[in-house]
């Protein structure tokens, strides 16, 4: 079976930094897409970052260009997101999700995690 486990949120001030982790396992294919979406209360999961595992490509919702950064490391079957510059409006529950194709990536899908938070203080 694919679980997926995020953790790392927590509470930081505007302009602070957090890196959030989702170790997965259980995905036999060679290549598929990680991504992180995230929900805020009252509102739609979205896509806030994904990457296709083989080739490292990556791809970005505009609200969190140039601050924040998805990155691997394959041998640990982790990716990471790296958020840099934190708005209040970044507060919410940050999921992970496995699926085989980055077609489309911000619709959620997938296979998903348990989410962790992340709050403005």
């Amino acid at each position: 079976d694919v679980q997926l486990v995020e953790s790392g949120g927590g509470s930081v001030q505007a302009g602070g930094s957090l890196r959030l982790s989702c170790a997965f396992s259980g995905y036999t294919y060679s290549g598929h897409c990680m991504g992180w979406f995230r929900q805020a209360p009252g509102k739609e999961r979205e896509g806030v970052a994904a990457i296709y595992t083989s080739s490292g490509t990556t791809y970005y919702a505009d609200s969190v260009k140039g601050r924040f950064t998805i990155s691997q490391d394959n041998g640990k079957n982790t990716v990471y997101l790296q958020m840099n510059s934190l708005k209040p409006e970044d507060t919410a529950m940050y999921y992970c999700a496995a699926r085989r194709s980055c077609d489309n990536w911000y619709y959620p899908a997938g296979i998903w995690g348990q989410g962790t938070q992340v709050t403005d203080s």
